[in-house]
């Protein structure tokens, strides 16, 4: 069950960060830059953008990972 509750909880800040991060953090780097080539500006907003997808997923990852274990109960003792 914790790893369903962190894929749930990865899909969901993944989603999160995608729609509402992801866009205007890669257009910030790519402001901050001077390029010589269209091909450099197109590189570096997807490295950016793919970054900070990945990102979000590895933390809903780890969100999910600790909620779901606080649900796991602890083991029976040995009889």
């Amino acid at each position: 069950m914790r790893y369903l509750i962190a894929m749930a909880v990865a899909i969901v800040v993944a989603l999160l960060v995608t729609v509402f991060v992801s866009q205007p953090l890669a257009n910030m780097v790519v402001d901050r830059f001077t390029f010589e080539s269209p091909d450099e500006v197109a590189d570096l907003h997807s490295a950016v953008y793919m970054l900070s997808n990945l990102a979000g997923l590895l933390v809903g990852w780890v969100i999910g990972w600790f909620g779901g274990g606080r649900l796991v109960s602890p083991p029976a003792p040995p009889a």
